[in-house]
């Protein structure tokens, strides 16, 4: 029998691809390597525009659960927190403490559910205040990620200092870019996902 391979990816709008004509994003990208590269996979994509980390992690569990039952090598991938770092009405739509802490909350349920879980950090958008704010967020995810012995996809500062990503980020809305941003956010995440995905197999529950 094959293998049945699944993988959550689960985040916001730049999971789902926001800004990309040919609808792949990053996450579809990714996928489409996989399988070209001989591991055939079920890729869910959950991104969600504008949903801070507190509206992804309520909806978490309840969204994997039924595409990664029992008896598959189930697979999460997750990115966020462009949004939490966003400032509306004069104040952060998510608190950097409260990010953290829902960051954690959703690694606490991976685990229970014993799903491998990669996240990737929120990339810059056209706002260096905004970027600023997204920059000690990236840090503080790093810091819960390697406490958690999840691997962390560092794509933050490369994509700043990034040209292409940059010019199609102005040149869409501001903070999504098109196919050539995404062709640059996947190169960067590809070495760790593909490391991840050949790596072991999935529902594996930590020792006690």
């Amino acid at each position: 029998m094959s293998r049945d391979l699944r993988v959550c990816f689960v985040g916001d709008s730049f999971v789902a691809g926001v800004g990309d004509p040919a609808c792949l994003g990053w996450a579809g990208r990714l996928a489409s390597a996989a399988h070209a590269e001989g591991v055939a996979l079920t890729a869910y994509n959950l991104g969600v525009r504008r949903q801070t980390s507190a509206a992804i992690v309520r909806r978490f569990r309840a969204e994997c659960a039924p595409r990664l039952p029992e008896g598959v090598d189930a697979r999460v991938v997750v990115s966020f927190g462009v949004n939490d770092a966003m400032h509306e009405n004069g104040s952060r739509r998510v608190t950097l403490d409260e990010s953290v802490a829902n960051l954690s909350e959703l690694l606490a349920q991976a685990a229970e559910q014993g799903w491998p879980v990669l996240m990737v950090a929120p990339p810059p958008i056209a706002d260096d205040e905004h970027n600023a704010r997204t920059a000690v967020l990236d840090e503080r995810f790093a810091q819960v990620c390697a406490g958690a012995e999840v691997p962390y996809v560092r794509v933050h500062q490369p994509l700043r200092a990034d040209a292409v990503w940059s010019a199609e980020v102005r040149a869409g809305d501001g903070a999504h870019p098109g196919a050539a941003g995404y062709d640059k956010l996947a190169a960067l995440i590809a070495p760790q996902w593909h490391a991840w995905l050949v790596g072991g197999s999935g529902r594996c529950r930590p020792t006690v």
